[in-house]
Parts: structure tokens; C-alpha cells; sequence
């Protein structure tokens, strides 16, 4: 009657400080745990910094598909120490340049991120049907693994109405489309592909 309630618990706010890791990362929610947010939890508790407790991937109006993604972290301390460690990793784990760490407690955004990245759309609706019955998109990106490897490598991609994007990583821009270049040019299915400078 009088909102009394003498044997409830009171709710417990979480101790420590958010922190948001925003990839300039065009990767799918899976990905985005497989290649950042499993092995980021993972370095934060050994360390005894804290954990992550959640993330998101932003989608953009065709045809950027992907604009970013988080990574929500509870630190125990939103220190220098703590944030460099979480820079450290996270561009040991493939940061694009970029990104941005963002302390909750003060508004403070870091810039990180060491990857350059390569958009490739593929054209979806304007080929000759028998190139979509024929080619696979999966061997593109097979072959952009191997082009690229070991400096760069296939991230991501996203499905629009008219283009399929391809999102890779690495080094650098230039050294990539110059790797993608002879292939994107000899397999039907790149036909018309449009590329852009992602990181």
C-alpha cells in the first residue's frame, strides 16, 4: 500500500566505468564477436580490468551497408592505463584506423586503429543471368584471402538490393587494390564492381 517492501533486495547498479570501443569496422554481429569481442573479454579479465558486456553494429542507408559497431565495455577504472591496454588490444586484434575509444565518466575519445580498408560491391542486378547462376561469391572471397594474405584479409560484408559489399583489412589501401585488381578484373561475377576506401 505504501511501496514498502521490507524483505526485496535493492537492485545494484553495476561498480566500475563504461567504456565504448566504435570500430570503424563494417563486420556482422558474429564477426564482430569473433574477431574483437570474445578475445577482447578474454585479455580484460586475465588482466583483472573488467569485461564486456555487450555491442552493436550500426547499418548506414544503401549503399554503405555497415557504418560501424560497438563494443560496450565495464572497466573496474577507466584509467590511462586501463584505456591503453584496451587501444593495445584492440589494434592487436585488427583496428581500422579510424576508430574511437569513448570514456562514459568524461566524454574523453581516443583515436586508434592501424588497418586500412577496401569496400568491393559487387553489382547484383545489372550482370547477365547466367553469371549469378554460374560464379559464387564465395570464391571471390576465397580468392581475396589469398590475394591478400598475409597483410590483409576478408572481414565482412552485407547484402543490399542491388550490390553485395566485400569488406577487407590490411596494411594498406593501395597494396590491396593492387592485389584484388587482376582477379576483379577476369571473374565475371566482379564485372561492374564498384571499390571504395573504407579505413
Amino acid at each position: 500500500m505504501f511501496g514498502l517492501n521490507f524483505g526485496g533486495k535493492k537492485k545494484q547498479e553495476p561498480a566500475g566505468e563504461f567504456v565504448t570501443a566504435r570500430l570503424n569496422a563494417r563486420v556482422q554481429p558474429i564477426d564482430r564477436g569473433d574477431y574483437f569481442e570474445d578475445p577482447l573479454d578474454e585479455t580484460l579479465q586475465a588482466m583483472n580490468l573488467g569485461a564486456v558486456t555487450g555491442g552493436g553494429t550500426q547499418l548506414a542507408a544503401e549503399p554503405a551497408g555497415i557504418e560501424f559497431c560497438d563494443i560496450e565495455i565495464l572497466v573496474n577504472e577507466a584509467g590511462d592505463e586501463t584505456l591503453a591496454a584496451i587501444v593495445r588490444r584492440l589494434e592487436e586484434l585488427g583496428a581500422p584506423k579510424g576508430s574511437r575509444l569513448i570514456a562514459e565518466n568524461d566524454g574523453r575519445e581516443i583515436p586508434f586503429g592501424t588497418l586500412e580498408g577496401i569496400a568491393v560491391f559487387l553489382n547484383g542486378t545489372e550482370l547477365a543471368d547466367h553469371v549469378y547462376a554460374d560464379c559464387d561469391v564465395n570464391h571471390v572471397i576465397e580468392e581475396f584471402n589469398r590475394l591478400l594474405a598475409p597483410d590483409g584479409a576478408f572481414r565482412g560484408h552485407w547484402q543490399g538490393s542491388a550490390e553485395t559489399g566485400l569488406y577487407c583489412y590490411g596494411k594498406s589501401f593501395a597494396a590491396m587494390k593492387e592485389a584484388l585488381s587482376p582477379f576483379l578484373a577476369s571473374y565475371p561475377l566482379c564485372e561492374r564492381a564498384r571499390i571504395e576506401q573504407i579505413a
